[in-house]
This record gives structure tokens, sequence and C-alpha cells, in this order.
């Protein structure tokens, strides 16, 4: 039976990998965006999860569209890379409030039709960068470093209603943003990953549509590296 899915960020990138893994298995999937257009065969609502009044009104049009959202894949974020002695405070409030606190938001508007289902699944997209730390990211890791103990807390809290809230953390992936970095850092990077390789998009999004199914239905509270082994030990 078709699910009413959302997917946030969902335009590009992974979170359109995401998206269109749903679509394949026969789920009614929605995705938010704040630019360009939204991809062909998906239902785009333009959403900016930083307001509260447009992750609402968001919600609205997906539920008259598909109902109530049984599936919440929390993927928008935001990168303002600085080393610490020269980042100003809104370059780390900035990246706080779209990755972290971004979450929150849709989490809990997600939440009102889940626990009058009495069903629903909630994956937090992280990073590999939340426990292995990154120079000149402390306010992206630490923003997807708070995705952790947000997800093991509201799954605490939201487990006797048939919810799981799950993580998935990538690695470095295959995409447009990857693909401008520097050869040589490219390859230095590729050193430090066990695989020797970076993800698809495809390989991160299999294993949120795994969280998200009957199979997964146990398993809440979760973190999942899809790093390749980079992030292995912590």
């Amino acid at each position: 039976m078709a699910r009413s899915v959302l997917v946030t960020g969902g335009n590009r990138g992974i979170g359109l990998a995401i998206a269109r893994e749903f679509a394949r298995a026969g789920d009614s999937v929605a995705v938010t965006y704040r630019s360009g257009q939204p991809p062909e065969g998906l239902f785009g609502v333009r959403c900016d999860v930083t307001s509260m009044a447009d992750v609402d009104a968001a919600f609205g049009k997906i539920e008259a569209e598909h109902g109530p959202v049984e599936v919440l894949v929390a993927n928008a974020g935001i990168t303002r890379d600085t080393l610490l002695p020269t980042m100003k405070e809104e370059t780390f409030t900035d990246v706080i409030d779209a990755n972290l606190t971004g979450a929150y938001r849709v989490a809990k508007r997600a939440t009102r039709g889940m626990l009058r289902l009495k069903r629903g699944r909630i994956v937090l997209v992280s990073s590999v960068v939340a426990m292995l730390g990154s120079a000149g990211q402390s306010n992206y890791a630490a923003s997807k470093a708070g995705l952790i103990g947000f997800a093991r807390s509201v799954a605490r809290e939201l487990g006797s209603r048939g919810i799981t809230v799950n993580v998935v953390s990538p690695g470095f992936v295959e995409t447009d943003m990857t693909a401008e970095l520097d050869e040589a850092y490219q390859t230095q990077i590729r050193k430090n990953i066990p695989l020797g390789r970076y993800a698809s998009t495809e390989e991160i999004a299999r294993v949120v549509g795994f969280l998200a199914s009957e199979d997964a239905a146990y398993i809440t509270g979760a973190v999942i590296p899809v790093d390749g082994g980079l992030g292995m030990g912590h």
C-alpha cells in the first residue's frame, strides 16, 4: 500500500535519490526545496525549513495531496565552512538553524499525523563528520552531531506509539558538490576511505528505504553509517 512520504531538500543530490527510491517502491512522494524547480514526477513544495510558517504550509499542501505524512526523511541542510577563529556568529547559528532546528521543525510537525495513525518512520540524515570532526566545519559537525541526540530522545518518546526514529550517517558521496572539489584533495580523501571510493547517492537512498520498511520495524534510535568505513571506531 502506498504511503505518504516527505523528503526535505529532495530536489537534488542525496535527497533526490532518496525520493526516487521511495517512488520506485510505489509510495506517494513529496519533496521540499528552497530554490530551482521541483523534480519531475514528484510532488514538490517550496519550503524553507528555517521557517515554522513555511513548514506548516508545506505540510498542509502535502496532507491535502497525499494524506498525513507516514515517512519523514529530514535531509535539508546547508554548509558555511569557516575556521573557528574567523567564523562569525551568524555563520554558526545559520547552519544550526537549517540543519538541526530545521529537523526539529519538520519532525515536530510530522508527529501530529503519525501520533493519530499510531505509526510512522522518521529518518534524519546526518554525516560522518558528526563523529569524526572536520577542520573548518565546527558548525556543520555540531549540527549533524546534534541530530543523533535529538533522534535518540525522540525515539524514546515515540516508540510506544509505533513510530521509529533513526539516523543515516553518510560519508563522502558522489554529488555535484563533491565533484567541484580539487582532484588532489579528492585523491587524498579516497586514501582515507577503506573502500577507496565515494558512495553513490543510490547507496545512501537504499539504506534510508530499508529503515522506513517493515523489515526495520524493530530498529529505532540507531545510527547507520554509510561511509565506506571512514568513520569506523567512533
